[in-house]
């Protein structure tokens, strides 16, 4: 093969990658990567992890250990450490990213900062960080080298889809900072409707969680923080408790809690809350 011919194929690769696929499946393929990424954050390390609202089967829990290397460089300790805190000092100056204390423009603009400040913080890890995994590849590969993984993921989506590929990443490497750490922990502690008078300034963003897995539902999960699902009116959708509820066939997510159910006591006529039973 000659230069000439080696320079036309680098430059074939650059414009169409190893999967020469139109731009509406690229378009697809970041929707479908991006919402697993969002599945990860509130299946394993919110619902299952940070509150102990779900049991996962190994191989699941596993899964989402090993896609958010790749996605987000993120270590479930300091994770789960962090959103403990938050709940623990919720809107106090030792919230993690309260926008009440620190403002929204510092929230929503710059949340990935406090939440990588935070994460140096010792005391919050060993106080916050209990029983999480601390299994070999726990500490060998996702803690030690945290972001390698978003480096393979760079090398993967180049390798498909040659030079756009850096795009794809680029979306991949945003996503949990602006809806998580930004939209999540800014807007849902400073706009929206509120269905119980928490605490807090938590509110619901949306009625309906797709975009951010149901974690637009915040005021709701403030309430029962433990439930692991967290719609509580009839028009209320979250995506991923709808989601874990389509595996539960298989057995693999088991929910340890729910929210008390509702209901009127006669002949009295007040509202009771009733324990939630599997």
């Amino acid at each position: 093969m000659d230069v000439m011919t080696m320079f036309e194929a680098v430059l074939h690769w650059l414009a169409h990658g190893l999967w020469e696929v139109p731009w509406w499946q690229v378009l697809v393929y970041t929707l479908v990567v991006t919402h697993i990424t969002i599945a990860s954050v509130t299946i394993f390390l919110h619902r299952a992890q940070a509150h102990r609202a779900l049991d996962l089967h190994p191989i699941v829990s596993h899964f989402f250990r090993f896609w958010l290397w790749l996605t987000t460089g993120m270590v479930t300790k300091e994770w789960v450490a962090i959103h403990r805190k938050h709940h623990a000092k919720c809107e106090s100056e030792d919230d993690p990213h309260s926008p009440v204390t620190r403002g929204i423009d510092t929230v929503l603009l710059r949340g990935s900062e406090l939440y990588r400040a935070e994460a140096k913080n010792q005391d919050t890890l060993s106080k916050y960080g209990h029983n999480t995994p601390e299994d070999w590849i726990e500490h060998n590969l996702y803690t030690r080298y945290s972001w390698q993984g978003v480096a393979v993921m760079l090398i993967v989506n180049m390798a498909l889809f040659g030079a756009i590929g850096l795009t794809v990443w680029a979306v991949q490497m945003l996503w949990i900072p602006i809806t998580a750490a930004g939209i999540i922990n800014g807007i849902g502690h400073f706009w929206g409707y509120r269905n119980f008078e928490a605490p807090d300034a938590s509110a619901n963003i949306s009625p309906w969680g797709v975009i951010i897995g149901g974690e637009e539902l915040h005021n709701n999960h403030h309430t029962y923080p433990t439930s692991a699902k967290l719609s509580v009116k009839p028009y209320e959708f979250d995506i991923a408790g709808c989601t874990s509820g389509c595996w539960r066939w298989r057995g693999w997510p088991r929910s340890k809690r729910r929210r008390p159910n509702c209901a009127w006591v006669t002949p009295k006529h007040r509202l009771i809350a009733r324990p939630w039973r599997r």
